[in-house]
C-alpha cells in the first residue's frame, strides 16, 4: 500500500472536469498538498494507507470556490453606507472614510476578517483589488491563503501613492517581491476608465504585455459611467480601452452591466474575461450583466462578490444562486445558466481567469488540493435528486463543513482550525469605533 497524507470519501464528488460529472462511491487521495488520484472508494482503500481518512456521508466534495473580484480590506466597512447609488456611495461615503483610516494595519485587519469569512464559506482563492498590496500579500502569506494580489493604479493621490509614477514604481516593486510565492500572484488593478488617464492606460498595456500580467478593472459598471465617457472622450469606455490596446485576453472586466451586442462580440473575439458580481450590482442598482448572452457568444464569465461594503458579504454559494436566478430573469429563459454552468463559473472558470487553472478549479490528479465539503444531509437540502442543483439552489455557506487549502485542513466540522476568531472580531470592533466616530 502507498502511504499518503489524506483520503476523502464523500457521498458525491463534483469534480468539474471532465464534463461536469457527478461521481458517487469515489474517493480523492491527497499527498504533499496535491491530488494524487480520483478513483472508486473500494480501490482507494486497497491502494492507500492514509494518515487521515475522512468519510463524509451526505456531503458533496468540490473544488474550493474562487472569488474573482474582492476588495477584502473593506470588510471593515460592511454596512457603512447602504441603500445608495454607486457614485454617491463611493464619493460621499467610501472615499472620505478611506481617507481617514486607510493604511497598512487597516488593510491587514480587514483582510484577516475576510479570510476567516471566506474559508468558513468555502472560498479558497480570491482576486484582490485594493491599496497597500504589500500588506495584503503579507496577510495572505501569513494565513496560507491563495490569492492574486492587485497592483493599484488611479489618477489621484492616496496614502499608498501620490502620483502615477509612484503607483507604477510601487507596483513593480511588489510584483518583484512576490515572484516565486507558491500561493500568490499579481495583476494590475486600475480602478476604472473614469479614474485612470490615457497615459497611465498606455503604460498599463505596455507593462501587462512585458510582464504577462492581467489587468483587472471595473468597466461599464453603470449607465452614468458610459454617459460621462461619451461626454469626455466621445466614445464608450470599451471603445476607449480598445483604442488604447487593452481589449485582449489579459483584461478582467468587472461588472459589465451596460453592453451592446457589438461590445459582447468584441469581448468574445478578443477573449476578454467578464467578472460577474450580481449581488453588488443589484444592491447598487447598477444594472444587469447579460451573462447568458456573453456565455452564448463565447465569453467565459466568472463570479465575484465585490467588496463587503457593497454586497454585504463574501458568500460565493449565495452568489452562485443569485447569478443563476438573475440570468434566467434577465434573459427570459429558465434554461439559461443552469446550475452546472454556475458552479463552473465559481470554480474552474474563476481559476482560468486568474491563470491558476493548471493548479486549482477542478478535482483532478496533479492539481493542488483546494477542496471543500458541503453537507447536504439536513432538512433544508433533502432529498437530493441532483447534488449540483441542490448546492446552487438550496444550500448555503453555513452548510460548508470541511475545507482544505493546498492540502492543509482549514475548517473542521464548520469551525476554523488555525485562526483566532475572537482576536479578529475584537480588532473589527475597534475599527468600527474609529470609522463611525464623527470626523474631526
Amino acid at each position: 500500500m502507498h502511504r499518503i497524507d489524506l483520503l476523502i470519501e464523500p457521498e458525491w464528488l463534483l469534480a468539474i472536469e471532465p464534463d461536469d460529472a457527478v461521481l458517487s462511491g469515489h474517493a480523492v487521495a491527497v499527498d504533499g498538498g496535491a491530488i494524487v488520484a480520483v478513483l472508486p472508494a473500494a480501490q482507494a482503500r486497497e491502494r492507500y494507507d492514509a494518515a487521515e481518512h475522512v468519510r463524509l456521508p451526505g456531503h458533496a466534495l468540490l473544488p474550493g470556490l474562487v472569488n474573482s473580484h474582492v476588495h477584502n480590506p473593506m470588510t471593515l466597512m460592511r454596512g457603512i453606507a447602504d441603500d445608495l447609488p454607486l457614485m454617491v456611495w463611493l464619493k460621499e461615503h467610501i472615499w472620505p472614510a478611506e481617507a481617514r483610516v486607510l493604511g497598512p494595519q487597516f488593510v491587514r485587519d480587514g483582510v484577516e476578517l475576510a479570510i476567516a469569512e471566506m474559508l468558513l464559506g468555502g472560498t479558497t482563492c480570491c482576486s484582490e483589488h485594493y491599496f497597500f498590496p504589500d500588506a495584503i500579500a503579507d496577510t495572505y502569506r501569513k494565513h496560507g491563503f491563495r490569492a492574486m494580489v492587485g497592483l493599484p493604479v488611479i489618477d489621484f493621490a492616496t496614502p499608498w501613492a501620490a502620483n502615477p509614477d509612484q503607483y507604477f514604481d510601487k507596483a513593480l516593486t511588489v510584483h518583484a517581491d512576490l515572484a516565486g510565492e507558491p500561493l500568490l500572484s499579481t495583476c494590475f488593478v486600475p480602478h476604472a476608465p473614469y479614474t485612470v488617464n490615457d497615459d497611465s492606460m498606455r503604460r498599463l498595456r505596455e507593462l501587462s504585455e512585458k510582464l504577462d500580467l492581467r489587468v483587472h478593472m471595473h468597466v461599464h459598471e453603470t449607465a452614468q459611467e458610459v454617459d460621462e465617457s461619451l461626454q469626455q472622450y466621445g466614445q464608450r469606455p470599451l471603445a476607449r480601452l480598445q483604442a488604447l490596446g487593452l481589449i485582449n485576453e489579459r483584461l478582467l472586466a468587472v461588472h459589465m452591466t451596460q453592453l451592446t451586442s457589438a461590445e459582447i462580440e468584441l469581448c468574445a473575439s478578443n477573449k476578454v474575461t467578464v467578472i460577474h458580481c450580481p449581488e453588488s450590482n443589484l444592491k447598487l442598482a447598477s444594472g444587469f450583466c447579460p451573462v447568458a448572452q456573453l456565455q452564448q457568444a463565447g465569453v467565459q464569465p466568472t463570479l465575484g462578490t465585490d467588496g463587503a461594503a457593497s454586497n454585504n458579504d463574501l458568500d460565493m454559494i449565495g452568489e452562485m444562486r443569485s447569478a443563476g436566478l438573475l440570468a434566467k430573469a434577465v434573459s427570459g429563459n429558465p434554461a439559461a445558466m443552469p446550475a452546472r454552468q454556475v458552479l463552473r463559473m465559481a470554480t474552474l472558470q474563476g481559476a482560468r481567469a486568474l491563470g491558476m487553472d493548471g493548479a486549482i478549479g477542478s478535482i483532478e490528479p496533479g492539481k493542488r488540493a483546494d477542496l471543500i465539503a458541503v453537507d447536504l444531509s439536513g432538512v433544508s437540502t433533502q432529498p437530493v435528486y441532483d447534488p449540483v442543483s441542490q448546492l446552487v439552489y438550496a444550500a448555503s455557506r453555513d452548510h460548508v463543513r470541511q475545507v482544505w487549502l493546498d492540502g492543509r485542513r482549514r475548517v473542521r466540522d464548520g469551525e476554523l482550525v488555525d485562526m483566532d476568531v475572537q482576536d479578529i472580531l475584537e480588532r473589527a470592533r475597534t475599527w468600527h469605533g474609529r470609522i463611525s466616530a464623527p470626523a474631526a
